[in-house]
């Protein structure tokens, strides 16, 4: 109720600066048709998702916990949370999302997160329909994925262009919260291009207060024009529930993520080879700039067309194809974005110099053998978010990725790595990202052993994973 009074506050504020304006008498009632001609088109393509992770599956970890008063199984959490010495009953475990069909033919976009590991999948058309759906694609990185259903002439919605939003701008939020299948919720933009959230590798979230809950990660977050330009995926909330603060995939990124699984099944990563480290004011003081501005490069590496390029370590960039640098994470995102094989021209100020270099992009999949060294360990990883460090009881200051699945008699299972394992280094290496986790792991791959540093609960403890 409150919600809706701060809403309807806010429309008939609205309405009055229409007034104000010649060109423009809305009453709220008229521009509350903006919202349900929005709810009216987009709620038939978006859809509920239930995926199911068999017992029998290989890669499933015996020790897996599963909370047995949550009443309703909901997607992201599940996987890693539940009581202390409770083991999780005989039963397919549960993800639980939404998603929205992009298309006619039957593919839909959601969360990696809500279908990832699933060997069966239904969705739940807001006709009631039930109809079985296959993995097309995932990426990790950007928690997208696509599915797909049999069939045709299905309703869809269209991706719109997230650089046109503006903060302030209205959107609505469509989605399966706790199993409430199509709920529609209304809010603004809050912020654009947070990043260093640790949610994913690659990140240019829009921030919305359009209220969000469990359920909703994978449905559309879409403008007045009823396209998508959000792909709702995480919230910020020490309950759980809403408090105002959701996160949504940009539609630009997405769209480049979502043609790429459709072609291909996979995404291929322009790759430029440097570790690079924001530029505040002390370090701009250190190098002589004017503005704390740029990209500095901490780390060449070795082979990469970075190198190859002629860049080095100590070098700043401070424009990409002639647009300037503002942070790290954008610059990451650009590249990223770009086929290997296309040439790209930096401005790099080199001791106060400025010099122009143009690396031909090489694929960031011939660069990521941690994430195969990984599969050979027995365990996968993802990053600590704010939420996940709340349910899981580790402290917002700490720094490092979680380990999500063991499998059975796996190298990291004999060695004692368990499901919700916080892993802060490798080797005496500090890790804060995924990232950082496959490059750390890179590195040791000319040792027989791997040192973890790793925290459960209150415990801190050191785990030594011999290589085969």
């Amino acid at each position: 109720m409150k919600r809706f009074l701060i809403l309807f506050s806010a429309l008939l504020l609205s309405s009055t600066l229409f007034a104000a304006q010649p060109e423009c008498t809305c009453t709220p009632k008229q521009i509350s048709k903006f919202f349900t001609a929005v709810a009216k088109k987009a709620t038939p393509a978006v859809v509920y998702i239930k995926a199911e992770v068999s017992d029998d599956d290989d890669d499933l970890d015996p020790n897996r916990m599963q909370n047995p008063q949550d009443p309703f199984g909901d997607d992201f959490f599940n996987r890693f949370f539940g009581r202390p010495n409770q083991k999780m009953p005989k039963r397919a475990p549960v993800s639980q999302g939404s998603g929205f069909f992009v298309n006619s033919d039957g593919h839909i976009m959601t969360n990696a997160h809500v279908i990832k590991g699933a060997s069966k999948i239904t969705v739940v058309m807001n006709d009631g329909r039930k109809i079985p759906a296959t993995v097309i694609g995932i990426d990790a990185s950007t928690d997208i994925g696509i599915i797909k259903v049999e069939g045709k002439d299905f309703p869809f919605v269209e991706l719109g262009n997230s650089d046109d939003m503006e903060v302030g701008a209205w959107v609505v939020a469509i989605g399966s919260p706790f199993q409430l299948q199509a709920s529609v919720t209304v809010g603004v933009i809050s912020a654009k291009g947070r990043q260093n959230l640790r949610i994913t590798d690659f990140e240019d979230f829009l921030q919305t207060d359009a209220a969000i809950n469990p359920g909703n990660s994978g449905g559309p977050l879409l403008n007045l024009e009823a396209e998508v330009i959000g792909i709702n995926t995480a919230i910020v909330s020490k309950s759980g529930g809403y408090i105002g603060i959701g996160f949504a995939i940009p539609s630009n990124m997405a769209k480049h993520i979502m043609n790429q699984l459709i072609e291909n099944g996979s995404v291929v990563r322009g790759f430029l080879g440097v570790v690079l480290q924001p530029i505040d004011q002390d370090m701009a003081d250190a190098f002589g700039l004017k503005k704390p501005e740029g990209a500095l490069i901490a780390e060449v590496i070795k082979g990469s067309p970075a190198e190859k390029a002629g860049l080095k370590q100590g070098d700043i960039i401070v424009a990409f194809n002639k647009e300037p640098v503002k942070t790290i994470g954008t610059l990451r995102n650009e590249i990223s974005m770009i086929k290997p094989g296309k040439k790209i021209t930096l401005k790099v100020n080199r001791n106060g110099k400025e010099l122009s270099f143009q690396p031909v992009l090489g694929s960031h999949n011939d660069h990521s053998g941690g994430s195969s060294f990984i599969k050979k360990l027995g365990m996968e990883v993802e990053p600590l978010t704010p939420d996940i460090a709340t349910k899981l009881g580790y402290t917002n200051g700490e720094e490092g990725v979680i380990v999500t699945k063991v499998k059975p008699a796996s190298t990291a299972a004999i060695a004692g790595i368990r499901p919700g394992f916080l892993i802060m280094a490798i080797n005496h290496q500090k890790v804060t990202s995924v990232e950082e986790f496959n490059k750390a792991l890179e590195k040791s791959t000319e040792k027989n052993r791997i040192l973890i540093l790793a925290k459960q609960g209150n415990v801190t403890r050191f785990y030594s994973l011999k290589l085969e």
